[in-house]
This record gives structure tokens, C-alpha cells and sequence, in this order.
């Protein structure tokens, strides 16, 4: 597949997330749902709960279930467990081992993924997706998560831009 084979695929599937989120919270709005909550109706949860899958809507947990603390502690994707949970910012947050639980009580913007574990690509392009725990990258002490291998890839191409475009515009997306 070629390079701009899969720009266009990426931005086919960053438009249909964003265009399914817009109408979810279309037809919530007009059923009445968001009427009772204070704030911008359409605002986004400041931490992705996000599920997996097509129609996977949200949880309550942030970046899948996994361990934040592990990414920095590990190097690596690892699933937090049950019985060590903490919740912060509007959603539990798992973690591997109470060590880690520990850590992240102590500071929780030092582990806490950047644009709330949204898809740092997805942010720099204006979009509010999904992650797969797996393709991440830690850069000056922060971590950034993001929607698949070849969006990782992509992001990887131009680190310091992207970052720049999504630190500029993250909060503006969460009040959409």
C-alpha cells in the first residue's frame, strides 16, 4: 500500500469516528438526554473511555484498562488488574501492582497520557478517536498514545509538529 494509500485511509477512519461521535451526540441532544447537564452539551470527556470496535461507545475506564504508570516503569503496554484502581479526572484507572497505584496517587499528571489518552495524531488532526495500548511513545518524560501501528507511523514522522498542532488545539476539541 502506498503512502498516500494510507494517509487517505487514515483520514477515512479519523472522519468516520469523528462523523459517528457527532452523530451519537446528535441524537442524544435530540432525545433530550444532555439537556439536564451543566456546560457545553456536546463536550467530550476530558479522559478517553473509549472501547475498542466499531460501536464500542465509552466505559468508565481510561486507556483500556491498562497500567499508565507501566509505560514508563516497564517500557511496554501492560494490563492493569482489578484489584489496584483508582479513579481521577472522571474515570477508574487500573494499574498492575500497587506500587504503581502508588506512583500515580503521588502524581497523576506525571504518568496520566497526554490529551487525556486520546490518539495523539488524531488530536493534531482535530479528532477525538480511540488508542490501541500498544502503539505508544514516551517523548520528554510524556506519554503519547495513539490509534494504530500505521497511525503511529505517521505520527512518528513529524513528532514535534503533531504534538505542537494538538497541544493548540486539544482543549478546543473537548468542547465540541
Amino acid at each position: 500500500m502506498s503512502t498516500s494509500s494510507i494517509k487517505a485511509l487514515i483520514e477515512r477512519l479519523l472522519a468516520t469516528a469523528a462523523t459517528r461521535r457527532r452523530v451519537l451526540a446528535a441524537g442524544a441532544a435530540a432525545a433530550g438526554t444532555l439537556a439536564a447537564l451543566p456546560g457545553p452539551a456536546l463536550a467530550a470527556p476530558p479522559v478517553n473511555t473509549l472501547k475498542p470496535g466499531l460501536l464500542g461507545g465509552r466505559g468508565d475506564v481510561a486507556i483500556l484498562g491498562h497500567d499508565t504508570v507501566a509505560y514508563f516503569t516497564l517500557g511496554k503496554a501492560v494490563r492493569g488488574r482489578d484489584e489496584f484502581t483508582h479513579e481521577w479526572m472522571g474515570a477508574k484507572w487500573k494499574f498492575a501492582s500497587q506500587a504503581h497505584l502508588d506512583l500515580f496517587k503521588a502524581d497523576p499528571a506525571r504518568y496520566a497520557p497526554q490529551y487525556g489518552g486520546y490518539c495523539a495524531y488524531g488530536v493534531s488532526r482535530g479528532y477525538l478517536v480511540k488508542i490501541e495500548p500498544e502503539q505508544f511513545r514516551i517523548v520528554d518524560g510524556r506519554l503519547y498514545l495513539n490509534y494504530d501501528a500505521s497511525v503511529q507511523a505517521e505520527w512518528l514522522k513529524d513528532v514535534a509538529g503533531h504534538i505542537r498542532r494538538a497541544d493548540a488545539q486539544f482543549e478546543a476539541l473537548l468542547r465540541q
